[in-house]
């Protein structure tokens, strides 16, 4: 059984727990560089949404699967759509490079392996 308070699960598939790596590693970068503060309520928003995820996905809660894919999807589409667009994506590495890690974000969270143990598992 999993008692409530985990930060981590080595239990679930290895899909949810890259995911559930990145999603922490993203919410940390977020308050490191300043992204936190950016347009104040979004940043704050999106940091602590990737956070909660994690914490939720790790705990087995189906609102920690569904926050953690609304905010990776966020995450992965605020850059492109301030950057002005996917070209300007690859214009830029740092970005690019962002970028990159935001998609596997979301890819591991939708993943098949993902999406079927949180159907069955998650309360």
């Amino acid at each position: 059984m999993n008692e409530p308070g985990k930060w981590f699960n080595q239990s679930q598939p290895q899909t949810l727990q890259m995911g559930v790596m990145l999603l922490y590693i993203n919410a940390a970068f977020l308050v490191l560089f300043g992204g936190v503060f950016f347009r104040f309520p979004v940043g704050l928003l999106l940091t602590g949404g990737l956070a909660a995820g994690g914490y939720g996905i790790a705990n087995e809660q189906k609102w920690g699967y569904q926050t953690g894919v609304g905010a990776a999807i966020v995450n992965l589409a605020l850059p492109v759509l301030i950057a002005g667009g996917v070209g300007a994506v690859f214009a830029d590495l740092g970005l690019l490079l962002s970028v990159m890690f935001d998609v596997a974000l979301v890819a591991l969270l939708l993943h098949p392996h993902s999406r079927e143990y949180q159907k069955i598992w998650f309360r």
